[in-house]
């Protein structure tokens, strides 16, 4: 039986697999954007896990909806993630995780 041939266990390898990439990229970068972009894809590796147990359901609606209004939350979370780092980049004109630590001045 292969994995990724749409069943249940494919689906949720890929979103275990999103998921881990998305902690190390978060463990291991400094950089603030590329953090956020592990925080997007470990949100990611949820929607994707989310659907998968809602087809598995049977294409059950409240899947569905939950996935769209973490679409909506992880789009807010990405504009004030962004602006952020454009307020630490002009303010400190670096995105090294370990100078956003000493805001004050």
């Amino acid at each position: 039986m292969d994995l990724l041939s749409g069943t249940l266990q494919g689906y949720l390898l890929v979103a275990f697999l999103l998921f881990l990439i998305g902690l190390a990229t978060v463990l291991l970068r400094r950089t603030l954007l590329l953090q956020f972009m592990g925080i997007e894809l470990m949100l990611n590796a949820a929607n994707v896990a989310l659907l998968a147990f809602a087809r598995w359901r049977g294409s059950d609606l409240q899947g569905t909806v939950f996935y769209l209004f973490i679409i909506a939350v992880a789009a807010c979370e990405a504009a004030v993630g962004l602006a952020l780092v454009i307020g630490l980049h002009r303010h400190r004109a670096t995105t090294d995780a370990d100078k956003a630590s000493s805001l004050k001045q």
